[in-house]
């Protein structure tokens, strides 16, 4: 059935024959998606002005459009120009405004790709990009790029190559489906990549993320949650920006998908004059958790090309957590990160409540500006580690095909690692000291 009336009106307008049950089938709605402004216009009754919809050719034509019916129906047409699902949706002008700083891949995901669909940055996991197609083409996208590239549909023997790859590597225990959309794969292609994943013994857990649940929850049908439940450990992470993508249609899928013992998080990206709002984020956080997501990530909006528009100052980000923190529930307040640029990895950007410490005492801040002391230990005995883990009395249990050695800050602190200082590549100082030996 179709849930109101802007849905039957839409529908109606798609296919006059068209069935109420149609409304819910999920190949329908991609079947009928929309990729022009001519459809748009019809289905909406908004129209655009001769001058609009030339620069909006030209943004459609490096930058494709697709949205949902679904998605389509909950755009409030009386205020479209400000309505936060919009901006999401249909874009503009803006995005053919390349910055010096923009980049096509910001997070440098082809170069650390080892093989075809894969990018492994982190020592323990890979993200394993399994499809191109959305069901939506999101204008604030990271891989604009790529997205709705219908000439790279990964192959099954593309898709063998990765799983090769995650076999080989034994220290890999988490692999991250990504793409596109992992869902947009039929269920059976979706059955025999998580089975092939699982019988690779070093892999503890796949994660899925998707955004499905945001602009196509009938996606996530009966059939498929048996499928996925076949497959535990397996976690979710969807897509939410905005409060007014929570309804009850995208309720009901999330509630199939937790009832199916799939943990479910959340990651956002924070866009400007959409969600930059800390009373916008705390409504967003608080009905996410209701409905049983756990607020994962905040992302800081990437340098991907034609994003300009959408990004904010990190201080936007500040004040946003700073809001949050004293004001919800701790499981419901997402970490605030920056993708570093070049492929440094997620970056946490917290507010401060460290404000001074010594070797007795640390010094905090609240989040209502109370100033308190916590009082450090004076009996902890410092223990020497060795990082081989043979002699200590902690009796570590760990996995030997996840041991990595320490890095970056880690390696500095580590007791069992002789480096002093991590010395930026080419730095003059060291290439003089090396020209005069």
């Amino acid at each position: 059935m179709v849930y109101n009336e802007i849905q039957q009106e839409i529908a109606n307008r798609i296919e006059t024959s068209s069935k109420a049950n149609n409304w819910k089938d999920w190949r329908w709605q991609l079947k009928n998606s929309i990729q022009s402004i001519e459809k748009f216009e019809y289905l909406t009754g908004i129209k655009f002005t001769s001058d609009e919809r030339l620069d909006l050719e030209k943004t459609f034509d490096k930058f494709p459009l697709s949205i949902t019916p679904y998605y389509l129906s909950l755009i409030n047409k009386d205020n479209f120009r400000n309505d936060p699902v919009f901006k999401q949706a249909f874009g503009g002008i803006d995005e053919l405004s390349i910055l010096s700083s923009d980049m096509a891949d910001p997070l440098c995901e082809d170069k650390d790709s080892p093989v075809e669909g894969i990018t492994h940055r982190y020592p323990d996991r890979v993200l394993f990009h399994v499809s191109n197609m959305c069901a939506m083409y999101c204008r604030h996208c990271t891989r604009k790029r790529k997205v709705g590239d219908t000439d790279y549909v990964p192959s099954t023997s593309q898709l063998e190559k990765g799983i090769e790859y995650i076999a080989n590597n034994k220290q890999v225990r988490d692999v991250l489906l990504s793409g596109g959309d992992p869902l947009m794969l039929p269920d059976s292609k979706i059955d025999w990549l998580l089975s092939e994943i699982k019988k690779i013994s070093h892999v503890e857990i796949i994660r899925i993320g998707t955004r499905m649940p945001v602009v196509l929850p009938y996606r996530i049908t009966d059939n498929l949650v048996s499928v996925l439940k076949k497959h535990h450990p397996l976690w979710i992470n969807t897509h939410f920006n905005h409060p007014n993508e929570i309804t009850e249609s995208s309720k009901e899928a999330l509630a199939k998908l937790a009832d199916g013992g799939i943990p479910l998080g959340n990651q956002s990206v924070l866009l400007a004059n959409v969600n930059d709002c800390p009373k916008v984020m705390q409504s967003l956080l608080h009905q996410l958790v209701q409905n049983r997501v756990r607020p994962y990530y905040l992302y800081q909006c990437d340098l991907s090309e034609g994003l300009s528009h959408f990004r904010t100052p990190v201080g936007k980000g500040i004040e946003i957590m700073e809001s949050l923190v004293g004001h919800t529930s701790g499981f419901a307040r997402p970490t605030y990160v920056i993708d570093a640029p070049g492929g440094g990895g997620k970056i946490p950007v917290m507010p401060n409540y460290i404000i001074s410490w010594s070797t007795n005492k640390v010094i905090l801040r609240n989040y209502e500006g109370v100033i308190t002391t916590y009082k450090e230990p004076d009996n902890y005995k410092q223990r020497k580690c060795d990082s081989q883990c043979n002699d200590c009395d902690l009796n570590p249990e760990y996995n030997k095909n996840t041991e990595s050695e320490s890095i970056g800050i880690e390696q500095l602190l580590s007791d069992s690692s002789s480096v002093i200082s991590l010395i930026p590549e080419n730095n003059e100082r060291v290439q003089r000291r090396d020209d005069n030996q």
